[in-house]
């Protein structure tokens, strides 16, 4: 069975939003969630999680060490990640973490034109990563419907910014702020306090006229957390879920996968797609990897498994 909602025309063509198939729904999700808007698209997001693919213009990347930052293998590698099954394509121009200074101007550089060649190529929602409401502003005008801000709205523009262009922006708890070491971070209890955090980051985004399917809220796993903060926090999704909004996990190869597991960068791609298909039964509705294929395949076999009832099959399914 497939359940599709209304979508107005996108910008590149017409078409109308992905169906979704049904059973994909998690246990203990919020059960106020059911819909994201992404521009003039829709999405069922209560029966159907979407992927979104990493996009860096940045030399320095934890993963990729700049492999993308020309704009040229930015856009080959966005073209895979589209033939893949990414459902958003999420770019930014400044790491996380710490390392030499982007400025204002540097980072619009990297940032405006990639938005701008993306949404010419593909007919796929762009996500900004970024906590400039300059740098969103100027990305939204490019053709971007997604803010994703690992800061939690700390410039003080960026919330009116994205309710002026009719975007969608992610609230992710940060103990401290991006770029800034946190090596010793301590909470008396991390999931209410991040739970606690996301709520008021929701309400402040309502109030600045963002309507709650606009709204994705993000735990941020390894940002002011220890692996094992990071690991309670995602197995807990369901808690975080339950706040109302859509949930965003970025779990892709990150520090506390390698740290609780012993992992080397280059060997965390297992534990990742774990850790999508823990955080999708978890309630995790929107999921930020580098391995768009696997966990595509992951989320689609959740939802067969989820969709078969008293050992009846799930007829296959066409390719994409």
């Amino acid at each position: 069975m497939v359940a599709c909602v209304d979508a107005g025309p996108t910008q590149a063509g017409g078409a109308l939003a992905r169906c979704a198939p049904r059973g994909a729904g998690a246990p203990g999700a919020g059960r106020s969630v059911r819909h994201l808007a992404l521009g003039d698209r829709r999405y069922d997001v209560q029966h159907r999680a979407l992927v979104m693919g990493i996009l860096n213009r940045t030399p320095d990347s934890f993963y990729d060490r700049g492999a993308t930052f020309r704009l040229d293998t930015l856009l080959a590698r966005a073209e895979q990640l589209v033939a893949e099954g990414a459902d958003v394509l999420d770019v930014g121009g400044v790491k996380a973490g710490p390392g030499p200074e982007v400025t204002e101007a540097e980072e619009l550089e990297r940032v405006v034109p990639a938005v701008e060649a993306l949404t010419a190529r593909f007919d796929v929602p762009v996500s900004v990563d970024t906590w400039r409401a300059s740098v969103a502003e100027a990305s939204f005008g490019a053709g971007a419907v997604v803010g994703n801000d690992i800061s939690g709205f700390a410039d003080p523009d960026y919330l009116r910014v994205a309710a002026d262009a009719g975007a969608s922006v992610v609230a992710t708890h940060i103990r401290l702020a991006p770029r800034i070491p946190d090596p010793e971070p301590s909470y008396v209890d991390v999931v209410a306090t991040v739970a606690g955090f996301l709520a008021a980051r929701a309400e402040r985004a309502m109030a600045a006229g963002l309507p709650s399917e606009r709204v994705v809220l993000d735990a941020g796993l390894d940002l002011g957390k220890t692996a094992s903060q990071s690991l309670t926090l995602l197995r807990a999704s369901h808690v975080l879920a339950g706040l109302g909004h859509p949930l965003l996990l970025s779990a892709s190869n990150k520090t506390f996968l390698g740290v609780l597991l012993g992992l080397e960068l280059t060997e965390r791609a297992a534990a990742s797609l774990s850790a999508a298909a823990l955080g999708i039964t978890g309630g995790c509705r929107i999921v930020r990897v580098h391995d768009v294929a696997g966990t595509v395949r992951v989320r689609d076999a959740l939802a067969a498994l989820l969709e078969a009832r008293g050992g009846e099959p799930v007829p296959p399914r066409r390719a994409r």
